[in-house]
Formats: structure tokens, sequence, C-alpha cells
């Protein structure tokens, strides 16, 4: 008999590389296994290396639907994780990331790098552009995103960004703490609709 279809879904962002600190694996073993405890379903990029592998990986071992999205070039060079719940093969990174998006009901961003950057950032302007309103998480890990959160209040005191901004970001250092708020974390306002998600 199957498992019960997940009714919240959350997608991980994280890094293709391991990094350099035990507790970048540690805490992405305890995110997957937290997100599938809580009866929730990891949703990812689809590969079996680096933080995304792991977090995956102790998702499927306590039981977790994992829905893997990766583009087919990468797919091809075999870092895609063939055993998890549903591996879904697009033809490039824009359709993965509009699919990761359409599949989750929330988002949490662990340490990575440039593309890791980009997925939170991009899924943080939808969110002030109006085209969502999911809850964003970040984990704090060893203090890797201080010089990100810094930036970030940077930007408001120079006035680029406004106070709602930041206040979209539900930040913690611990992984069960972020999935138990997150469900529930109010986002800020949203302002009118600039554009539709087809224009992104």
């Amino acid at each position: 008999m199957e498992s019960p279809k997940p009714d919240f879904r959350i997608c991980v962002f994280c890094g293709s590389r391991s990094g350099t600190r035990p507790a970048y694996i540690e805490l992405a073993q305890h995110l997957g296994k937290a997100i599938a405890s809580a009866g929730f379903g990891l949703v990812y990029g689809g590969g079996r290396v680096g933080l995304m592998g792991e977090a995956a990986n102790a998702a499927l071992a306590a039981g977790g639907e994992v829905i893997g999205v990766i583009p087919e070039p990468l797919a091809r060079k075999e870092v895609a994780h063939n055993e998890v719940t549903e591996l879904i093969i697009v033809p490039d990174m824009h359709q993965r990331k509009a699919l990761m998006a359409a599949r989750s009901d929330a988002f949490i961003t662990m340490p990575g790098g440039i593309g890791t950057y980009e997925e939170f950032f991009e899924i943080l302007t939808w969110s002030v552009l109006g085209l969502h309103a999911k809850p964003i998480g970040l984990l704090n890990v060893d203090g890797y995103f201080d010089p990100l959160l810094a930036l970030m209040e940077h930007g408001v005191e120079e006035g680029f960004m406004k106070p709602t901004d930041l206040q979209r970001i539900l930040v913690s250092t611990d992984p069960a703490d972020l999935v138990q708020r997150l469900p529930s974390f109010e986002v800020a306002p949203l302002g009118p609709r600039w554009i539709n998600s087809d224009q992104t």
C-alpha cells in the first residue's frame, strides 16, 4: 500500500558540493530527516551529489517523499538521483526552477554557491513582486549567511530595499525548528503584482 501523498512540500535550495565543514553535511541530513519526520515532502534539484544528495538521502531514509527536478544536460552527466520518489527531467534551468516552485508550498535555502544564491534571490524577488505568498526560510549553518543578511540590511539602510523585504525571510540555525515554524510563518503582506509568472 502506497504512503499518502504529503499535503505540504518544502523546496530545498543547497549546494551541489559539500563544503569544507562537517556541519554542512550534518545539517543537510538533519533537514532532510526533519522534513520527512514532519510528514512533508521534499522538492529539490534532483542531484545525488553534495548537500543536495545528503538532504535527499536523509529524507528517503526517514520514509519521506522526495521529488527531484533536474535539467536533461545534468541528468546525462550522471549526477541525477535515480532513487528518489519522483525524478522529473526538464530541458533547462529555467523550467527546473519554475517547476520546483510550482510543486512547493515553502522554501528553505541552505549553504551553497552561486546557483543557490540565485535560487534564493529569485524566489525572494517573486515574493516582493507579488507572484507568491509562500514562506521562505534560511538555514544559517555556522553563520554562513551572516554576510548575506548583513548585505541585505545594508540595502535597506541605503534605501534600495524595504524593511518588509527582510520580513519575508524566516532565519534559523536549527533544521527541525525551521521545518516546524515555516508552514505557519506569516509572510509580509504582498504588494501589487508587478508582472505575471510567465513574464519572469
